[in-house]
């Protein structure tokens, strides 16, 4: 009677090895931009609804840190950027195959304030006044809202004049963090970011921009899943996936 109970025990463990096992083959690996976050979060159990047995990783930065994170070797089987920028050099660093990459979303640039705006901010041409004396703003080079904030800067004519006030953030949900704690008098976020800050932040005007803040999802080229990596770009750009972005103020391309 023993030796039956010991066998059947260790079929349990193998068969436990076994679905461990299965369970692993089955993880994908999600890299996407830190404003990405919430809408990525609400797409995770739902694409794991429809694919049973798989897990989702997400990997939330800044685009340029996710990117070197992929130059690099890190593992990742999905990639999705905050602009076109990083999912091209994606491309000519041969991690992604040119054209497998689609537009899913667009967003906002705003400037921002901590809910009681104690600079009395109302306007990009307040920000040479002495009142404002710090600016939170995303490191240009890897973050790519600080881009198009530098661009829009530039455009005007005001950010060399500005360089010395501005607090960088090395993503724009660290830049969030500093208006919401109201460490800076203002800030550039995304329109997602601001809302979904609350009444922690106030935003003051949407900063008009060349080209739309867009972003761009591809399959990497050295994904462990590939399958699975192509029905989540799949499910991205599906209805569902669009109306998950859509709730947390993304707009459709």
């Amino acid at each position: 009677m023993k030796r039956i109970t010991l066998s059947v025990l260790l079929s349990f463990l193998l068969l436990a090895v076994a679905v461990v096992g299965n369970a692993r083959a089955q993880e994908l690996i999600v890299s996407a931009a830190a404003s990405l976050t919430d809408a990525f979060k609400d797409i995770e159990p739902a694409f794991e609804k429809a694919h049973p047995g798989v897990d989702v990783v997400m990997n939330f930065a800044s685009s340029g840190a996710l990117y070197r994170q992929i130059e690099q070797g890190a593992p990742a089987d999905v990639f999705a950027s905050a602009n076109p920028k990083w999912m091209q050099k994606a491309i000519e660093g041969g991690f992604v195959v040119k054209g497998a990459e689609k537009v899913f979303a667009h967003n906002s640039l705003v400037l921002a304030t901590p809910a009681d705006n104690p600079a009395k901010v109302t306007g990009l041409s307040d920000l040479t006044g002495d009142k404002v004396k710090s600016i939170g703003i995303g490191t240009p080079k890897t973050v790519p809202a600080g881009k198009y904030a530098q661009g829009a800067l530039e455009a005007k004519g005001l950010y060399e004049t500005l360089t010395p006030k501005m607090i960088f953030g090395e993503s724009v949900r660290q830049v969030l963090d500093y208006l919401s704690r109201g460490e800076v008098d203002c800030g550039f976020v995304y329109g997602t970011d601001a809302v979904k800050a609350g009444d922690k932040v106030k935003s003051i005007a949407e900063i008009p921009l060349e080209k739309p803040v867009t972003y761009p999802i591809a399959v990497l080229k050295n994904a462990a899943s590939a399958d699975l990596a192509t029905a989540f770009v799949a499910f991205i750009l599906s209805p569902e996936g669009a109306a998950k972005l859509e709730a947390r103020g993304f707009k459709k391309p």
